[in-house]
């Protein structure tokens, strides 16, 4: 497996539609406003976080269970910036939609600026073959609240590729995530 370029992204975005929608270069700032970056990097895309949320609340008292998740243990909200409560957790999703080629895995690392402030972004690897919004998993590690930004950077996904297909693709298992829009919960 190889990681891919800058040259690659670009390529793969205007050919099949990798990225959508997709920015060529770093944007650092809008109309005189300093950001947190997005685009393309050296070795990868940075991506944006979209301005839907779902928070986690306890409210309801629920067990936080994957084979049967309750959505009353989220609570929706959407504008320019989340604020996610001390040692809590959100979701979100990209603004970008995404398109894997059959022999790529994408891999996503948080970005510096939200590491720094104990912002840690979680997303599982991206199949060949997945396609969709990424859900996005944001967790406040601080004892503080802490604010995510909407329509700037959080998180850089990395493209590998490999010098064979896969046997068998997301898209061949007819992956539950597959096609997802908008922030996703977990799915039995």
């Amino acid at each position: 497996m190889t990681i891919k370029s800058d040259r690659w992204i670009r390529r793969m975005a205007a050919e099949k539609g990798l990225i959508e929608p997709f920015e060529a270069g770093q944007i650092r700032e809008r109309e005189g406003r300093q950001l947190v970056s997005y685009g393309t990097s050296s070795y990868g895309y940075d991506v944006r976080c979209a301005d839907e949320f779902k928070i986690f609340t306890n409210i309801n008292s629920a067990v936080v269970d994957p084979k049967h998740f309750d959505s009353n243990s989220f609570v929706d909200f959407k504008g320019d910036a989340c604020i996610i409560p001390p040692n809590s957790f959100a979701l979100a999703r990209t603004v970008e939609y995404f398109r894997i080629p059959r022999n790529v895995l994408t891999i996503c690392l948080g970005k510096s600026t939200y590491a720094r402030c104990g912002i840690i972004v979680n997303v599982t690897p991206l199949e060949p073959e997945w396609e969709g919004h990424v859900t996005l998993e944001f967790s406040n590690t601080t004892p503080l609240p802490a604010r995510v930004y909407a329509n700037e950077g959080v998180a850089q996904f990395l493209f590998l590729e490999s010098d064979e297909q896969c046997e068998t693709s997301y898209a061949d298992r007819a992956g539950k995530y597959q096609g997802q829009r908008g922030v996703t919960l977990p799915k039995a």
